[in-house]
Order: structure tokens, then C-alpha cells, then sequence
């Protein structure tokens, strides 16, 4: 009896794990698995996006003198833009940032890292009376900018 109420216990935390993990509502069981295979689903998803986008920038760097790989995701209210190049250059953050206020973004937060390689995660925020604007229209104007450096 005792064995019995350790595993259903067990089950419960394992259940409550995945759920918190999942961002999941759920509160049966088969709902919470539901839930979970769903975030699998995207995260699967993000993972073949990555490679896809890893698989072109690797391609493209040998041709193009490698340009920084720049990925810019959607967030509830602004982008979380990640720029990475194995080269640092003069500039390069000034150029970004200048991108970003053509656009009307606002830097909420940024961590940069210029030694031997740059390194750049920002959350960019739209500004109130700015128009609505997409994941692609930032990084194209990020790399715009980083190419109009040379």
C-alpha cells in the first residue's frame, strides 16, 4: 500500500515537472501529455529552423567572406536579435545600434562581447507610436547595416 502511494506520488511529481517545463495549464494527465508532445513539436520545429539557418550561413560564409549569422525572434511585445560573427570589426555595434533606432526599436536589454569574436543578444522593443514591423524586416535591416560598414 505504502509502495503504491510513493509511485502515484512520484507520478504527480513527474507529471507536475513536465507540465511547469511545458508551460502547460493542463490538469489531467492526458491533456498534460497533449501539452508536452505539442512544445516537442515546436521545439523540434526550432531545431530544424536553426540548422536550416546554421546550414546557410555556413555555406554562404565561404563565399562571402563570412557575415555574421543574425537571428531575430518574435517576442510578446519586441525581438530578442542575436548577432554572431567570428570576426570583430571597428563599428560593428555602433552600425547595429544605428539600425535599430532607424526601425524605432528601443534596446530593453544587451549583452555584447567584442574580444576575438562578436558577440550581440538584444532585446528590441517597438516604440509606442512606431508601426508594427516583423522578425525579417529587423534582421535584414541588421545585416544592411553590417554590410554598408565596409
Amino acid at each position: 500500500m505504502a509502495s503504491e502511494q510513493r509511485r502515484k506520488a512520484a507520478m504527480q511529481r513527474k507529471l507536475q515537472q513536465l507540465r511547469s517545463v511545458t508551460n502547460s495549464s493542463a490538469v489531467n494527465k492526458a491533456s498534460i501529455i497533449v501539452d508536452a508532445t505539442r512544445y516537442i513539436e515546436e521545439l523540434k520545429q526550432k531545431v530544424e529552423g536553426l540548422d536550416s539557418q546554421l546550414g546557410t550561413a555556413e555555406s554562404s560564409s565561404t563565399s562571402q567572406d563570412k557575415l555574421p549569422m543574425v537571428t531575430v525572434e518574435t517576442l510578446e511585445k519586441g525581438f530578442l536579435i542575436n548577432v554572431f560573427s567570428e570576426r570583430n570589426c571597428p563599428g560593428m555595434l555602433v552600425a547595429i545600434l544605428d539600425a535599430f533606432e532607424e526601425l524605432g526599436l528601443d534596446v530593453l536589454d544587451a549583452r555584447v562581447s567584442c574580444e576575438d569574436t562578436f558577440h550581440l543578444e538584444a532585446v528590441g522593443g517597438e516604440s509606442q507610436e512606431n508601426e508594427s514591423i516583423d522578425a525579417q524586416v529587423v534582421k535584414q535591416a541588421v545585416l544592411q547595416a553590417i554590410n554598408n560598414m565596409d
